[in-house]
């Protein structure tokens, strides 16, 4: 039985729909990720689950119990807000004990949950101090064990490291996995950033204009995405419309001429196609080897790896390589560009914008 289910939750600000008919069930002890751009409703979907927005339509229930209209304070909720909203007066094992003192636990038990809870987020020696006194990833660890330490039946995280620099942000992203993994908590994260989605969850919901687009495990989403959008969004990828054409047992995608193989379903010939095929996923050759030829328009070095654009008869395709320690092809060469069809990927139902 689901631990967390949402049924047909919509919410509606007069005459814009927020959220529109979102269905969905967390198990216990579930990290899942709701992925998308802004306004796409992620947000005003933790919302209502956190009961700071009333849905207009649907049911929350939690365990089995039905929260839909509870107040925030009696659904017993963990939420760590993209501003960490830590006092600045209090220390922090003073910012962490707050929700205990609320909730009128003993001094004794108090002091016990908060010396374990900043052992989890191994801030045992700053109990001390004040907020302005750490870092941005320190006050983002006091935010997660204030949260936490009411041993709260679902932690909601809602753009959690969303202020700190890339490189702490990358570092974060782990940490949060393994504080949630060793205490067990459901957790709900809400990001507009795709590697932290995939990276650290079991399932990632993706919205798109307040639906749910797809629901799946980090991997099969990026390489089974259901749409263009989903494609495009989710990662880097070549997108490229055509006809999908038969030639006896075989079957191709006509791009502009050019007839390319792909992985997919029994497609009727004649019926537009959009192809999908992710940079990481082609090889640059040596001109005049592979399936397709082209002219290296740019190339960019990212420590890891090499970006290209190569320009070609189906246009312009973008090429991820590793960095091998030896430098690859030039702007200007002429290269050959090979790849797997089954790598070559039909978004049914969708029209590529080139």
């Amino acid at each position: 039985m689901a631990f967390l289910t949402l049924e047909g939750v919509s919410k509606e600000f007069g005459t814009f729909t927020a959220v529109r008919d979102v269905s969905l069930t967390i198990d216990k002890g579930e990290f899942v990720s709701l992925l998308g751009p802004s306004g796409c409703g992620k947000t005003t979907t933790l919302q209502m689950i956190a009961g700071l927005v009333e849905p207009t339509e649907g049911r929350i229930s939690l365990d089995g119990r039905d929260i839909t209209r509870e107040k925030p304070n009696r659904r017993g909720l963990g939420v760590v807000f993209q501003s960490y909203a830590l006092f600045p007066h209090m220390t922090v094992a003073q910012n962490v004990a707050f929700g205990l003192e609320m909730r009128r636990v003993p001094q004794a038990e108090r002091d016990e949950r908060v010396r374990d809870a900043l052992m989890l987020v191994q801030l045992s020696a700053f109990a001390g101090r004040y907020p302005r006194q750490l870092s941005g990833g320190q006050r983002q660890r006091v935010a997660i064990a204030r949260a936490l330490v009411i041993a709260p039946p679902v932690l909601l995280l809602d753009e959690p490291l969303s202020n700190l620099d890339a490189k702490l942000r990358e570092e974060m992203q782990f940490e949060l996995r393994r504080i949630q993994r060793k205490v067990g908590t459901t957790t709900i994260m809400v990001t507009h950033d795709q590697a932290e989605a995939l990276s650290i969850s079991d399932r990632v919901v993706v919205m798109e204009g307040g639906r749910m687009t797809q629901v799946d495990a980090p991997y099969r989403l990026y390489e089974q995405p259901s749409n263009a959008f989903i494609s495009s969004f989710v990662g880097k990828t070549n997108l490229l419309a055509g006809t999908w054409r038969r030639n006896g047992t075989s079957s191709a995608a006509d791009i502009g001429g050019v007839l390319l193989e792909a992985s997919a379903p029994e497609i009727a010939a004649g019926t537009p196609v959009t192809l999908s095929i992710r940079p990481e996923k082609i090889l640059v050759r040596d001109a005049g080897a592979g399936r397709l030829e082209g002219r290296v328009a740019s190339r960019f070095f990212l420590g890891s790896q090499w970006l290209f654009t190569v320009e070609t008869p189906i246009g312009t395709m973008t090429v991820s390589t590793p960095n091998l320690g030896v430098e690859p092809a030039t702007e200007g060469s002429q290269v050959g560009l090979d790849w797997s069809p089954d790598n070559m990927r039909i978004i049914a139902g969708t029209a590529a914008a080139a």
